[in-house]
């Protein structure tokens, strides 16, 4: 039987581990070519090996590093290059910069925009045309349930950069559904991969309940549900949408009070 995906190609950033890998996984497994794009060569090819042999796809792999301005453009002339056209799209990439927004340089901050923000809007600004053309395409922006709820301090820009991608994928949602391009901002709360080790915070997060933590195939198989459904935003996990749910019920105040208290305990803040 034909698979969903047959035919269709998919870009995947950040795709060397974590979420990015498992949405990798679940796409190969859905018939669709995949293109592995982030910094380590010897784990994109790897994930690709794996998924020529496990699920029987082409997988190609574009190392960059999306900090670099230049970096969404030239993947998108090495796509043209190897006559790939994108109809799903996994903006993933991305990381967290610890403590208080004063302390790390400026270019440090720089950098993490264009990853999570500029990269974001680049690359999708870049191959949505064609999508529209071909009336096909899925765009998935990797968000987090922390733009949902309060910012405690410290990661100052992570929440800020998430609840951005949110509001972009609902008005992407809105401005192309009816051209047969949809658009979700997939928003997981605590999930298991390399995140917490690449901030330094693996051993407070350790600390958080089990209940809180998803693992990442869970999230890129809901994700991946959620914008094929058509969902403008989706948030996996029954507890994190309960958790986003009171965050909007409850009194501003109290909420704020709730999740400065949590970030004191699991977030690294000098």
């Amino acid at each position: 039987m034909e698979r969903e995906g047959t035919g269709r190609t998919a870009l995947v950033t950040g795709a060397s581990a974590g979420i990015g890998a498992s949405f990798a996984r679940v796409l190969a497994g859905r018939g669709y070519r995949v293109v592995l794009t982030a910094r380590r060569l010897d784990r994109l090819e790897a994930l690709a090996r794996e998924l020529r042999e496990r699920h029987g796809v082409d997988a190609e792999t574009i190392v960059a590093d999306l900090s670099d301005p230049a970096a969404p453009a030239r993947v998108v002339d090495e796509l043209r290059r190897r006559g790939l056209h994108i109809d799903l799209l996994v903006n993933n990439a991305g990381y967290g910069v610890p403590g208080r927004f004063d302390q790390p340089a400026w270019e440090t901050h720089e950098a993490f925009l264009r990853v999570m923000v500029t990269a974001v809007c680049e690359l999708t600004h870049r191959l949505l045309p064609g999508m529209v053309e071909r009336r096909w395409g899925r765009i998935i922006n990797i968000a987090s349930l922390a733009g949902h709820v309060p910012a405690p301090a410290g990661h100052t820009l992570y929440a800020a950069s998430k609840s951005f991608l949110i509001r972009f994928s609902e008005a992407l949602a809105a401005e192309r559904a009816a051209d047969g391009v949809l658009t979700t901002a997939v928003c997981p709360g605590f999930t298991f991969s390399e995140f917490h080790d690449v901030t330094g915070t693996r051993a407070k997060v350790s600390q958080m309940p089990s209940f809180l933590w998803m693992d990442a195939e869970t999230v890129a198989e809901q994700g991946y549900a959620a914008v094929m459904r058509g969902d403008p935003v989706y948030i996996p996990g029954r507890v994190n949408r309960a958790i986003a749910w009171l965050a909007r019920l409850l009194p501003a105040g109290l909420v704020r009070g709730l999740v400065g208290r949590s970030g004191k305990r699991f977030r690294h803040v000098d």
